[in-house]
């Protein structure tokens, strides 16, 4: 025994001497998507960014050598399970951040509990502007309502110009605000809004709300609901043969797999993208590239601007974590929080830094129209890769 002690004792010093960083305890990230329920599809899609993120810091190195650990929770798409499994992470798990969320709802439940637990939290996709003015400073988010509003806007009144205009809505809390933004920078631009109605998400039939267009009739639709409303909106206009001189669906359009799904009939739409494979900030091509083949071989499928989104979230946390390694603090919440606060990051889809209530101040989208069957960039004039069809081919002329 009086040998064996002085012989453990030399031998952890080696270590420590040898690779401080080999004892180091992993930095825990928490990661809070829906991997289940209604909104499975585009959480996984961010999820997958998350990983990705953290997956490219740790082939690095990790953060000053210390590996970073991503634990994720599922919340099933309901905000009571959102709150659940947020608690389980900052109590239990002892993360330094969270990153997640998705839809305003889940969003909300989680940055309530970042808030309590003073747990820095980085939404990867969030609109609702009533979040922002909660006084939260543990709450961030990498995306905002502005940057679909602002483009669109100036799209519609510099380029299209339409005399009948519609806005259509979900009958969410950020598409509500979004229709209401939108047709509020509208006005003074002289493009009077015709038709403006909400539908409830998933509604199974578009036909009676397509009769009241077809009163106008619609030069241009914009269509503030989702992936599957706009499959099913845009084929029973279609079927009733009203032909519109632009659909615009800022989101859910701007997606391959939307393009799959649709066909021929995805044809002359147009939707907005913050970033998509091809389409990246400039300055950023060859971070893109990258990002896109990690994804290839992490998940075996190209990665989408809900992806990036994921990616971008995590990725402010990370530098967040960085910064403050950096600096020798302790890594706690608080410090955590400063450090994103002061952040200044050039990434492929914005260049991120955070205003006081913790919104993006550069998240800009830019629109995008199919086609040939591919996403072609019509405005920003700076960052067009060809010019708007306007107006689309009736149906009947179409093949």
């Amino acid at each position: 025994m009086l040998v064996w002690r002085p012989t453990l004792l030399c031998s952890l010093l080696v270590l420590l001497l040898v690779s401080p960083s080999a004892l180091a305890a992993p930095i825990k990230i928490g990661d809070i998507h829906p991997l289940t329920g209604r909104l499975a599809k585009h959480g996984l899609e961010s999820h997958q960014g998350v990983i990705a993120a953290v997956a490219e810091v740790n082939e690095a190195g990790g953060v000053f050598g210390r590996q970073v650990e991503l634990v994720s929770r599922d919340d099933q798409s309901l905000p009571d399970v959102a709150i659940s499994r947020a608690e389980e992470l900052c109590a239990r798990e002892k993360v330094v951040g969270l990153t997640g969320g998705y839809e305003d709802s889940l969003v909300g439940a989680v940055s309530e509990v970042a808030r309590k637990y003073q747990v820095p939290f980085v939404a990867s996709a969030s609109l609702q502007k009533e979040l922002a003015r909660h006084g939260n400073p543990f709450f961030f988010r990498v995306a905002g309502l502005q940057g679909f509003v602002e483009p669109l806007c100036d799209f519609l009144s510099e380029r299209l110009r339409p005399q009948r205009l519609a806005i259509l809505h979900a009958a969410t809390p950020g598409a509500t605000e979004f229709a209401a933004d939108l047709e509020r920078c509208l006005q003074p631009r002289g493009i009077p809004l015709r038709l403006g109605e909400k539908f409830r998400p998933g509604t199974p039939d578009f036909v009676p709300l397509i009769a009241k267009l077809a009163t106008l009739p619609a030069d241009v639709i914009v269509s503030g609901g989702f992936f599957s409303d706009h499959i099913l909106l845009v084929r029973q206009l279609k079927a009733q043969r009203l032909s519109a001189k632009a659909y615009i669906g800022p989101w859910g359009v701007a997606y391959e797999t939307f393009l799959e799904e649709m066909g021929e009939d995805a044809e002359y739409l147009y939707g907005t993208s913050a970033w998509m494979p091809g389409i990246t900030l400039p300055g950023t091509e060859a971070a893109s590239r990258a990002f896109v083949e990690r994804c290839r071989r992490l998940f075996q499928r190209e990665p989408s601007s809900t992806t990036m989104h994921g990616y971008t979230a995590a990725r402010a946390l990370l530098a967040a974590v960085e910064d403050v390694l950096r600096r020798g603090q302790p890594l706690t919440g608080a410090n955590v929080r400063q450090a994103l606060a002061g952040l200044d990051l050039l990434l492929p889809m914005e260049r991120l830094s955070f205003d006081e209530r913790g919104d993006p101040r550069s998240y800009r989208h830019v629109v995008v129209q199919v086609q040939g069957g591919r996403f072609v960039v019509v405005y920003p004039p700076e960052r067009a890769t060809g010019s708007a069809v306007y107006p689309a081919p009736p149906w009947k002329q179409r093949p």
